[in-house]
This record gives C-alpha cells, structure tokens and sequence, in this order.
C-alpha cells in the first residue's frame, strides 16, 4: 500500500465512522509525508546521493561565505593603509621634509 492509498483509506474511515483525534493526526502526517515526497522530486532531492548532493552544497556555500568575508576584510586593510600612506605623507609635506631631503 502506498502512500495516496493510505491518505484515501484514512478520509473515508474520518467520513465513514466520524473524526477522531487520532484519525485526523493520521491524516495530518500522512498528507505532509506526502506533500515532503512531492517536493523533493520536484527539486530533484529524492535519490539515494540526494543528501550527499546536499552536503557538498553546504560545504561549497560556506566556503563561498569564507571567501567573501575574507575579500571584505582585506579590502578593507588595505584601505585603511593607504589612508595611513596617505596621512604620512601628509604630515612629511607639511612639517616640510622634502626641503631637509634636499
């Protein structure tokens, strides 16, 4: 028996004989089984290296976060050292340096 045939079997015991509490869980579980099967063959999820698939997805978003986080944070140090390039060379020009060097 599968599991379309089960849900059927279930609504016709709730019409039949009346709903009961155990009855309308049986229904719940077995409709959201079902609708969980539905869509991981829709995404294509419901072979056997699905959660295989899955992990190496994972591992491939993290590294991406990773690398991003790390081009942000070396973008970011090499700012702040050409602003303090920037600012030194500032003050060597005021302070006059270049006409000591000369």
């Amino acid at each position: 028996m599968d599991r379309t045939d089960m849900l059927a079997r279930l609504m016709a015991e709730a019409r039949e004989d009346g709903c009961d509490l155990m009855t309308l869980r049986a229904i719940v579980e077995e409709a959201s089984e079902q609708g969980a099967v539905r869509a991981l063959d829709r995404l294509g999820l419901a072979d056997a290296k699905a959660g295989g698939d899955l992990g190496e997805l994972r591992e491939l978003l993290q590294a991406w976060r990773d690398a991003k986080a790390s081009a942000w944070k070396a973008a970011l140090h090499w700012l702040v050292r050409g602003a303090m390039a920037l600012l030194l060379i500032g003050i060597a020009v005021r302070l006059g340096v270049g006409e000591v060097l000369r």
